[in-house]
């Protein structure tokens, strides 16, 4: 629908659905806010001592409800939901499902309704209603519709992930992709069902593959795990399957519109090593109407919160809707090289239930000769990079951009603020300098790095090193010196993708 925030050119629509667990958490701590403002009022004004029992007695039953509500929420998030016929359904005049939807159906359809949207969080009595190849609206930039692609493109592996998804929801998302790719660069479809309880999920599922794979033998293949790995091993199990120079991994609830591959091949036929992510629009839960989302910048918040962020400066004075966004993170979806996601690591299979990846395709840690160090910005009140004991909190993130300058430290929120601080060969010294002041002052920012190699100065020549120095607490200190050999890691790189 809209092109992509990575690529000069326009990329497909994959189209999120909204989930019931969220709503939950957000109420949640909504309630605790509530909560710690009326204690904090009560708290300033001075009451008689009926009126401070009558108080406690209240807090102490809020506090009960609110366990009460967490355990709910942990049940919630943890056991697997009742199947859709066994769920107990609400009241259905107290439901955001018919706000915007279901006016017309009778008290019994209603009821089928609202048990499905409580089991599935969307509405997956509608979804079973809609056609798979339903239309979708382009809502790209008019640009997006005038751009040319080279005749050769590598060839895409896309890979699903689900667990008890609406059968109808999984199938229009495979279907989309199928009809909105071109066959020349479509080499499989790959599923994978992360123990999924739903019956439907096999027995019909199976039906529709084995009827595709008919016409185009292997073309869908079904990866099942045995026990629930989460959204990660999940992810890295669909990228084991792929056989294509190329893999996208998507969410099992999203529509592909014409034109998404393309533009996402290009990119990385240009630089193999760029991980890109797509531009998203919503599938509202409620309706399944289209909404539009603004051209944005994907990041997350000192929470590790997904959120969308104003595109950079650079990005407007371009003047062209078309053109790729530079993010700090990924949301979601994400298409990469094969083979260069697994010289980066692939994902880190230690991460359990829900996603993190968008994090953990960022950056850290770490140096051949100590392994157990990790290049760190040190006190917030010096500009002398250190090494510490590996922590991977944030004075330990570090950022190598596509400009080759190295970020130690916290990243600003947004990509083009002024207070980052990059590494510098200050006097043959390794210091850490405000990124945009050492630009103006054209000191020696820059440096060649590539997974597992050096880290060498481009003006300079000389590489960052380890020097043993007992009187350190532990033991070795940062130097620049004339290269010896010493390599260095970042696990998890994420590519700018900026030209």
């Amino acid at each position: 629908m809209v092109c992509t925030r990575k690529t000069k050119t326009l990329v497909s629509t994959c189209v999120i659905l909204s989930g019931m667990t969220n709503i939950i958490c957000l109420l949640y701590v909504g309630w605790v806010t509530n909560y710690i403002a009326s204690v904090y009022v009560r708290g300033q004004e001075p009451a008689p001592d009926k009126k401070l029992e009558e108080d406690k007695g209240d807090t102490l039953k809020i506090i009960e409800r609110l366990d009460h509500l967490e355990n709910v929420i942990k049940q919630h998030i943890q056991e697997a939901p009742a199947k859709p016929e066994e769920a107990e359904a609400e009241p259905f005049t107290d439901s955001s499902l018919f706000a915007h939807w279901g006016q017309e159906l009778s008290p019994e359809g209603r009821r089928v309704a609202l048990k499905q949207f409580q089991y599935y969080g969307y509405n997956a009595y509608l979804s079973d209603r809609l056609p798979l190849d339903r239309p979708l609206p382009d809502l790209r930039p008019s640009g997006c519709r005038n751009l040319s692609f080279p005749d050769s493109l590598p060839e895409v592996s896309i890979v699903f992930i689900f667990v008890n998804e609406a059968l109808s929801v999984l199938l229009r998302s495979i279907h989309s992709a199928m009809e909105r790719t071109p066959p020349h660069l479509l080499k499989e479809i790959i599923l994978v069902d992360d123990n999924s309880s739903n019956e439907e999920l096999k027995e019909k599922l199976t039906e529709y593959v084995d009827k595709v794979n008919s016409q185009k033998p292997g073309f869908i293949k079904v990866v099942r795990h045995s026990k629930q790995e989460g959204l990660i091993r999940s992810r890295v199990s669909g990228w084991r399957a792929a056989t294509a120079p190329v893999v996208a991994l998507f969410d099992a609830h999203v529509e592909f519109n014409v034109g998404w591959a393309e533009p996402v091949l290009t990119r990385i036929k240009e630089n193999r090593k760029r991980i890109i992510s797509p531009s998203f629009d919503n599938i509202k839960y409620d309706n399944f109407e289209i909404e539009e989302y603004p051209l944005a910048a994907q990041g997350f918040d000192w929470e590790l919160w997904c959120r969308y962020l104003n595109p950079p400066k650079a990005w407007w004075k371009l003047e062209n809707s078309t053109a790729p966004i530079r993010s700090p993170a990924l949301i979601g979806c994400f298409i990469v090289d094969r083979q260069y996601f697994q010289e980066i690591g692939l994902l880190d299979e230690g991460m359990e239930v829900y996603g993190g990846e968008n994090v953990e395709l960022g950056i850290r840690l770490q140096n051949s000769l100590k392994t157990d160090l990790c290049l760190d910005q040190g006190p917030d009140t010096e500009n002398v990079p250190i090494m510490y004991i590996c922590h991977g909190m944030t004075p330990q993130n570090v950022y190598y951009t596509s400009s080759q300058q190295i970020h130690v430290g916290i990243l600003s929120p947004t990509v083009d603020d002024d207070d980052n601080r990059c590494l510098v060969d200050v006097n043959s010294r390794p210091r850490l300098i405000e990124c945009s002041y050492a630009k103006a002052k054209r000191m020696k920012l820059h440096w060649q790095f590539s997974q597992g190699g050096p880290i060498q100065n481009r003006k300079s020549k000389r590489c960052l090193e380890l020097q043993e120095n007992s009187d350190l607490e532990f033991g070795f200190q940062l130097v620049l010196q004339k290269c010896s050999g010493q390599h260095w890691s970042i696990t998890n790189v994420l590519r700018s993708l900026a030209s």
